[in-house]
């Protein structure tokens, strides 16, 4: 069973900088789709950024690129979301997503494409 756990959520003022962590475990195929996700109160839950594991490419979604980083340590098994240049409109649950034994869809951010998530991890930011 797939397991993803994040972490390092915290609350940050603006400008300010925060990395993410989410934990895998449960599954060891070398080509899958990890994506970061995020919900902020009242809003529906938003792509931020994916990573292919297998070829390393990476997907970011247009209010983030620039600021955010998403990486990979295989040896950890953990997928990272380095994020500089924090913004209020960043404040938000966000969450870890795994497409196992899969390709990045083509629709890159779509919730229906990943099988599983993490329980998220809150970042506010304050001015």
């Amino acid at each position: 069973q797939v397991q993803l756990v994040e972490s390092g959520g915290d609350s940050v003022q603006a400008g300010g900088s925060l990395r993410l962590s989410c934990a895998t475990s449960g599954y060891r195929y070398i080509r899958n789709c990890m994506g970061w996700f995020r919900q902020a109160p009242g809003k529906e839950r938003e792509g931020v950024a994916a990573i292919s594991t297998d070829s390393g490419s990476t997907y970011y979604a247009d209010s983030v690129k620039g600021r955010f980083s998403i990486s990979q340590d295989n040896a950890k098994n953990t997928v990272y979301l380095e994020m500089k240049g924090l913004k209020l409109e960043d404040t938000a649950t966000y969450y870890c997503a795994a497409r196992p034994n899969a390709r990045c869809p083509l629709l890159i951010f779509s919730t229906t494409a990943y099988a599983s998530w993490g329980q998220g991890t809150r970042v506010t930011v304050s001015s």
